[in-house]
């Protein structure tokens, strides 16, 4: 079979695109903010706070919502999918045109969900949404549970849909850095271009990152962290320096540490107060670990839910819609 990517006519224009010196239109947003980042934290329900938030006004969503597997009183409903709807349907509304949503799963978790898992979100998507399937990620890593009466698990899945063709990606941020023996093999090869190879590679989508154990640093006490490194590729790669990027199920604060980091503005939301400890932990850690070169926390500030919906940084942007 021939390789289906000398076929590909959208990966053939944005090749031609670039020999001509031209960018993708999403490719051209830069943030004409300035300031310190903001940062909303939120205790409150997911859906009643989405209807509360501007049409086209979000340029990424993580989504780490219950998996249904009776962790815990959040973890267990009886019609996922009916809730689950609620605010997948606003997620939609709230993203911008260049907007991304990624939700995070597991397919490994189909016995003990019942009706609900990733599976039924991904099929609610394809008949309900006209939202772009764009990746199914595979976070990969070496520890995990072991098992007798089928292959243990090592990954969990991120589903990645796009609002519309439109979508933002940044892929230079995220590349990874080939060494030194594969460049000069490489600059070896005339069709390749030099600059490309000095670039890096695409991370592909199949992520090899390690899961937090038990003593690592990172962790701040929830029982489903997810790493800073996944968070951080999500956050550089689909949304840009001063746009907004929202977490309605934040649990461990984790994702506006790497906003402030990153930065974005956000928001982010959770139904249990445990949220704000959690964050003061994380930014604790921020702080702690950037101690040496303070100069590279970027200037932020958090703000309440009194003061969100009239803050003009969570307004509708109008560079998310031309």
């Amino acid at each position: 079979m021939a390789n289906r990517s000398h076929l590909n006519s959208g990966l053939m224009g944005m090749n031609s695109l670039r020999r001509q010196g031209g960018v993708h239109s999403s490719e051209a947003l830069i943030s004409s903010r300035t300031g310190p980042t903001i940062h909303a934290v939120l205790v409150e329900d997911c859906c009643k706070l989405l209807k509360t938030l501007p049409s086209n006004s979000v340029q990424l969503i993580v989504c780490d919502p219950p998996y249904n597997i009776k962790m815990a009183n959040w973890d267990d409903r009886a019609d996922y999918i009916a809730w689950a709807s609620s605010w997948l349907d606003e997620a939609e509304r709230v993203l911008a045109p260049t907007g991304n949503l990624v939700i995070f799963g597991g397919l490994q978790y189909q016995g003990e969900a019942g009706s609900g898992d990733l599976i039924s979100i991904i099929s609610y998507m394809r008949m309900r949404s006209k939202m772009l399937l764009i990746n199914l990620i595979v976070w990969h890593y070496a520890n995990g549970m072991s098992a007798h009466r089928f292959f243990a698990n090592r990954h969990e899945e991120i589903v990645w849909f796009a609002k519309t063709k439109k979508y933002y990606f940044d892929l230079d941020s995220v590349r990874e850095p080939f060494d030194e023996k594969t460049k000069a093999l490489y600059k070896k090869d005339k069709r390749l271009r030099s600059e490309s190879i000095e670039k890096g590679k695409n991370p592909t989508n199949v992520w090899k990152l390690a899961r937090l154990n038990g003593n690592s640093r990172e962790r701040v006490g929830h029982p489903t962290q997810k790493p800073i490194s996944v968070i951080r590729r999500l956050v550089k790669s689909l949304s840009f320096p001063g746009s907004t990027v929202l977490d309605f199920f934040a649990g461990t604060g984790v994702t506006t540490r790497v906003a402030i980091e990153e930065g974005r503005h956000s928001i982010a939301v959770d139904s249990c107060p445990t949220l704000n400890d959690y964050l003061k932990k994380q930014l604790f850690n921020m702080n702690s670990e950037c101690m040496p070169l303070i100069s590279n926390v970027q200037p932020y500030r958090l703000i309440d839910d009194s003061q969100l919906n009239d803050h003009p940084v969570f307004l509708q942007d109008e560079r998310l819609n031309a």
